[in-house]
């Protein structure tokens, strides 16, 4: 309010005797627009960089292959089964949880597209996340009998070893030669991702 004040267009007496402080305020004021100007600057570039990052992020994860970790999963046979003994095989690996509404809508249809391929050399490993209970995931598994290999991720290893997954579903195809080829985070459109199943498992 003080600069507001003193800004506004006054003749010089009017400030008490004080027109003296006239370059000082000038200054001040100057220094501020500068201030003012630099942080709208600042947050145009941060803006701009973070769409950048964000549609570089996008783009890596969705278009670019990269090797898939070369993890191991103990399955709730108590079977430990490693993604390089899959190698030769196009795998799905769903990260998902029982309390994950999405997760729950989508399972007969990963069920179903499980049995699809599964004789073509698909491969399918559902993920349950470290917070889902051990006994919920058992009960799931046997009431909707998933045919596929369901495993613990207890400690989060699983999760971490492919990104630090936080979403489910997060969903991941790799190829025969242990590449991740596609990402999914949120249900799938089936049809493309079948159209991609039928690539990938026609591919050498």
């Amino acid at each position: 309010m003080l600069i507001s004040w003193l800004s506004a267009e006054q003749p010089a007496d009017s400030y008490n005797g004080c027109s003296r402080v006239s370059p000082v305020l000038d200054s001040v004021m100057q220094a501020q627009a500068e201030n003012t100007a630099g942080k709208r600057l600042w947050i145009k570039v941060a803006g701009a960089a973070a769409v950048v990052a964000l549609a570089l992020a996008g783009y890596l994860s969705m278009s670019n292959t990269h090797a898939a970790p070369d993890v191991s999963f103990t399955n709730i046979k108590g079977e430990q089964v490693s993604l390089k003994s899959l190698r030769g095989k196009v795998v799905m690996v769903n990260f998902w949880a029982t309390s994950c509404t999405t997760c729950v809508a989508e399972m007969p249809q990963m069920v179903q597209t499980y049995n699809m391929y599964k004789d073509k050399g698909l491969d399918y490993v559902a993920v349950a996340m470290s917070y889902d209970p051990p006994n919920y995931v058992m009960n799931f598994v046997q009431t909707r009998s998933l045919p596929f290999q369901v495993a613990l991720d207890t400690q989060s290893k699983l999760a971490d070893s492919f990104g630090d997954v936080k979403l489910t579903p997060t969903t991941f195809v790799i190829d025969k030669q242990g590449n991740i080829i596609k990402r999914y985070v949120g249900a799938p459109k089936f049809d493309e991702l079948h159209a991609l199943l039928d690539k990938a498992l026609a591919a050498a």
